[in-house]
């Protein structure tokens, strides 16, 4: 090493030093002052109170209505870190802004924002600590979580509107521990595009199934928050009967498109191993087709091919083949996103994501608030951001 090279390096090392010291000493002044100004206000509290300053004493004959009784320590978290408060009381009361709780209103708002961002309990403990030198416990944090059950109602009651172009549907199993043992619990979820692009997460219903009954309900509770559905151009679903026809209840007159993405795996899965190469390559055929003629076309092939053999399949196929096809009638730019529920399945993947190292819930309050703060998330992040595709005339 020249002598350049150790003096800069020394050099970068004095200025590294110096802002540590800089900034360590001006967190400690910060620190010092607002320990200072919380432990004065809550003197004057105490002076004004009794109506007595220090080593004064009450006229005579005058009754004083409570008497001085030392102090206590308090620790007070803070985004500076922790700050040791001496606290005065009375015989009766002790006096601090009544505001003042364990933590100040920025610490629990960061544990909050941090539970959004979908950190879980355990780690948004640990992120805390790096601020406030102070472990934040998970129960710690699910407490001041459950301060979110109130945007949880919100989100559940907020009005949808009906501009919505495009309306993913599907469903996703939670666990949750009860007091008979763990459980699962379906959440029926929307998942919404606009004419210009905005994509959100309109929804979540917990529901004991996926049948009739139970997507009806949760299509009711979107339809009367104002998705009435004059302006969805196509549903797209992942094939399951139950909601197949709920659709034609609650909202008849809008064309459905099944997940292909399915319905390939349901073929697959029917057919013999040595066969499944040559029955995947003749049924993708069909939706890879450049028309809807082509397409039909390369059914009628499949068949032919295949009747003989898997005669289930083919029947199911062609029964299913209109809702299969509807994705044709748009932009051919389109038809990729539009064939099958990869964009709300890809949502899906953050939820189990999220909730795995959780194991399972205590709760179904907990799931909600699980479950709110991720679409909350994406929702946030989505809402500057268009799908460009979209968009596009051609």
């Amino acid at each position: 090493m020249t002598r350049t090279d150790y003096n800069t390096e020394a050099f970068a090392g004095f200025l590294a030093n110096l802002e540590e010291s800089f900034w360590g000493d001006l967190q400690g002044q910060a620190r010092q002052t607002l320990k200072s100004f919380l432990e004065v206000d809550a003197e004057q509290q105490m002076e004004a109170y009794l109506g007595l300053r220090w080593y004064e004493r009450p006229a005579e004959g005058e009754v004083r209505p409570d008497s001085r009784n030392g102090f206590y320590e308090r620790d007070y978290v803070t985004p500076l870190g922790v700050i040791r408060l001496r606290v005065p009381r009375t015989r009766r009361r002790s006096f601090l802004p009544r505001w003042l709780e364990r933590r100040s209103p920025e610490v629990a708002e960061l544990i909050r924002q941090a539970f959004l961002r979908g950190i879980s309990t355990r780690q948004v403990g640990r992120v805390v600590a790096l601020l406030t030198d102070e472990p934040v416990s998970a129960q710690t944090v699910s407490r001041l979580t459950r301060l979110l059950d109130a945007q949880v109602r919100a989100f559940h009651q907020a009005p949808l509107g009906d501009d919505w172009a495009y309306l993913f549907l599907d469903g996703v199993w939670i666990k949750v521990r009860r007091s008979f043992g763990p459980q699962r619990v379906l959440l029926l979820v929307a998942y919404g595009i606009r004419p210009n692009g905005q994509r959100q997460l309109l929804g979540f219903v917990r529901a004991r199934g996926e049948s009739q009954a139970g997507w009806e309900g949760a299509l009711q509770n979107f339809y009367q928050r104002g998705l009435l559905g004059r302006h969805l151009q196509l549903i797209i679903t992942d094939g399951c009967a139950g909601l197949a026809a709920a659709l034609q209840t609650v909202y008849p007159g809008v064309p459905h498109q099944r997940c292909w993405v399915h319905k390939m795996r349901n073929i697959c899965e029917a057919v013999r191993r040595r066969d499944h190469d040559r029955v995947k390559q003749d049924a993708q055929k069909i939706y890879l087709a450049p028309s809807l003629a082509e397409a039909r076309q390369a059914f009628r092939n499949f068949r032919r091919n295949w009747q003989g053999v898997y005669p289930r399949v083919v029947k199911s196929l062609e029964k299913d083949l209109p809702d299969l096809l509807n994705f044709y009638a748009f932009p051919r730019h389109l038809w990729k996103k539009l064939r099958t529920t990869n964009m709300i399945e890809r949502c899906f993947v953050e939820v189990r994501r999220r909730t795995r190292p959780m194991v399972v819930f205590t709760n179904v309050q907990s799931v909600d608030r699980i479950i709110y703060a991720i679409f909350h998330r994406f929702n946030e992040d989505w809402r500057n951001r268009t799908l460009e595709l979209f968009t596009q005339r051609t």
